[in-house]
């Protein structure tokens, strides 16, 4: 299957599963809950979304699992949003790269500081 096909259908799921998160899935207040990047597999059968968090761990936990728990209803809402035969099954992975990068900026502050 053509590469460029690939990109634009992990675009698409991307930016609608961003949208049905942020529309229609109760998210702990406090959090902010970001779709960083999607991988669909070359059968158009699986998709890995990569979710980022920031919040106290416990919301961001809680958030998660949430969003694992409403994997069917999403793809339900994806499969009427997308012109494809087949919907991908989500697989959701936590990614703290956000986090990460916060923590590392504020310690070459610090360092600049000194």
């Amino acid at each position: 299957m053509a590469q460029y096909r690939l990109g634009r259908m992990a675009e698409e799921v991307k930016k609608e599963v961003a949208d049905i998160i942020a529309n229609q899935i109760q998210i702990e207040n406090g959090t902010l809950v970001s779709v960083l990047k999607t991988e669909v597999s070359g059968d158009l059968k699986h998709a890995k979304v990569y979710l980022s968090s920031i919040g106290d761990k416990e919301a961001v936990a809680k958030n998660l699992q949430t969003i694992q728990n409403a994997a069917g209803f999403i793809r339900h809402e994806l499969s009427k949003r997308l012109k494809v035969r087949t919907v991908p099954e989500l697989h959701f992975i936590d990614d703290d790269s956000i986090a990460h990068s916060i923590k590392i900026a504020k310690i070459i502050e610090g360092l600049e500081k000194e």
